[in-house]
């Protein structure tokens, strides 16, 4: 049966629009990271060249004679990203965001049955197949958040900073502290169809453990 995480993982993708304490558990993930604006095409050929990656990997994963223990078709997973600014724009930051300011990490989770081996191998398929000199910037990795808070954000990217205020201030009633200004955003909706006002992006961001 192909796992479908739109259905078997709303937890993690399709939280409701208000806050909630989330513990997510280790996934694995192929990750890019890079500065600057996102509204331009250098941030564009980043997401490019994971998406090729992701479905290199899911396709041929299907084609195998002999696939890998515990594979199950599925459906690819949504982009994510971690945010944050430079450690100049920190040392001067009033308040006041400059997108060309910002650090990205973005990412697509990976199956578990996912291993270090194929995801080399698929890489190198897709240097051949869809060249993007960014390719060699790919990683695969497994990543940990741990306690977190979260939400569904609809509306604009830019719109963001009013639900991170509701999530906060859930953080403050509940005695829980924000582990740093760094971010998550998981991309639901495809901001190349939706209209701006309809974006359903995952907010979320890590609390102490202490």
């Amino acid at each position: 049966m192909k796992h479908e995480w739109r259905k078997t993982e709303k937890n993690i993708y399709l939280p409701k629009s208000k806050p909630e304490v989330i513990d997510v558990p280790d996934f694995k993930f192929v990750t890019i990271s890079g500065e600057g604006n996102p509204n331009t095409d250098h941030f564009k050929k980043h997401i490019e060249a994971l998406y090729s990656l992701a479905y290199a990997i899911k396709m041929n994963l299907k084609t195998l004679q002999t696939q890998p223990k515990g594979y199950t078709d599925y459906t690819v997973y949504p982009l994510e990203g971690v945010w944050d600014i430079n450690d100049e724009a920190k040392k001067h930051y009033n308040g006041q965001l400059n997108k060309d300011d910002l650090v990205f990490t973005l990412m697509i989770r990976q199956p578990d049955f996912v291993n270090d081996t194929f995801f080399s191998k698929m890489l190198e398929v897709t240097k051949k197949k869809k060249p993007n000199p960014l390719l060699d910037q790919v990683k695969f990795e497994t990543i940990s958040e741990g306690k977190c808070i979260q939400m569904m954000h609809i509306g604009s990217y830019d719109d963001e900073p009013a639900s991170f205020q509701i999530m906060e201030a859930f953080a403050e009633v509940h005695k829980l502290s924000r582990l740093s200004k760094i971010h998550r955003e998981i991309y639901i909706s495809d901001f190349r169809k939706v209209a701006p006002e309809k974006l359903k992006t995952v907010l979320r961001f890590q609390l102490t453990t202490e």
